[in-house]
């Protein structure tokens, strides 16, 4: 199994990439995500999961470790192949599909092409409990404007709190407009819960 392959990117389509390792060109497919994070790059590091099967010997690639965890745990569900969970990466943000996963939202998950209700549902049945703790994590790291609420928030819930009692804690001390910090915000949650 490869992990990762390190080198210069000599093609890059929005479906995928061929990237030159030891004088070896590498025919990697990757989603619309990692094609928008190698883009305008001359070189990367991609995190590999390769797939094996009688007819072909197939690689697919991506940016960030998290996105081809994710890819592995979507093809672990009945239905899903490696193309189909690169098309839901294509469609949706690793974020939004965790967020769909962990709400239930059937909707979201059908809006990917080849997704239809009963796989939609089926991807959420069998992936909400593997997904749960990983997408309070996700959605407050991965924003682009991590607020002061947000990054409280996610330092209390690391710390062991429950997401709920931390978010009426915060947004009643963010309501009364005195904190301007994280560490004043935290050290002033500490107190209430």
């Amino acid at each position: 199994m490869y992990e990762f392959i390190s080198g210069n990117i000599t093609e890059l389509t929005p479906a995928h990439l061929v990237i030159e390792n030891g004088g070896t060109g590498y025919f990697v497919n990757i989603s619309l995500n990692t094609y928008s994070a190698l883009n305008g790059k001359e070189s990367a590091k991609v995190f590999i999961h390769q797939v094996v099967r009688e007819d072909a010997h197939l690689l697919f690639g991506f940016a960030e470790r998290e996105e081809r965890e994710l890819f592995r745990l979507l093809i672990t569900v009945s239905g899903i192949g490696a193309n189909t969970a690169r098309v839901m990466l294509s469609s949706l943000s690793p974020v939004e599909i965790q967020r769909a996963i962990a709400g239930g939202d059937v909707d979201v998950l059908k809006g990917v092409k080849g997704i239809g209700l009963k796989s939609a549902q089926r991807i959420i049945v069998d992936l909400k409990d593997k997904l749960g703790k990983m997408t309070e994590s996700a959605e407050i790291f991965t924003a682009a404007d991590n607020t002061i609420r947000d990054e409280s928030l996610s330092a209390l819930i690391m710390l062991g709190f429950p997401k709920n009692a931390v978010e009426k804690v915060i947004n009643r001390l963010l309501a009364d407009g005195e904190i301007t910090t994280v560490e004043a915000l935290v050290k002033r949650a500490l107190k209430q819960l």
